[in-house]
């Protein structure tokens, strides 16, 4: 059973891994993966705290793909119209693929802004913020989603 446990271990890792780049996947790998391997076994005093700090950890993920793009839109000035809209296009695009998730964030900043303020100008530098939080975010996800990787394999060798 300990060969299957570590297949789907890994299959897990690739799925959260490729889930770092999609908004609302707030699992960048590790909780998935050591929920499934502590599933498969008795379930000791040190796995139930390596689940709950990585479900911690996964939400802070979570948290972060719908609060970066808005920051990124608040620092370039952006009005709050343009944040609701950020926050709208990011939960929007998911359901248009790779595309939406890449340009919701931003089509739904611009959108808000400029109805906002009525200045093109202004809705794509809002746009354009929003977009480099929403990249920002993707990294902060990257840092937390081998801080998981990390925390599972030290839970694993201790």
């Amino acid at each position: 059973m300990t060969p299957l446990l570590w297949v789907l271990s890994l299959i897990l890792v690739g799925v959260g891994m490729a889930g770092v780049l999609v908004p609302g996947c707030p699992d960048p790998s590790g909780f998935r993966r050591a929920a499934a391997r502590r599933l498969g076994g008795r379930l000791s005093e040190r796995g139930r705290r390596t689940i709950v700090i990585l479900a911690v950890v996964t939400i802070l993920a979570f948290g972060v793909d719908f609060v970066s793009a808005s920051l990124g839109a608040k620092r370039a000035g952006a009005s709050r119209e343009a944040l609701i809209g950020a926050a709208l296009g990011t939960l929007i695009g998911v359901f248009f693929g790779f595309v939406g998730i890449v340009l919701g964030p931003f089509v739904g900043a611009v959108i808000g802004e400029f109805l906002a303020r009525r200045n093109l100008g202004q809705a794509g530098r809002a746009g354009a913020a929003t977009w480099i939080g929403f990249i920002l975010g993707i990294g902060v996800k990257l840092v937390l989603a081998f801080t998981m990787v990390g925390i599972f394999v030290l839970a694993y060798i201790l």
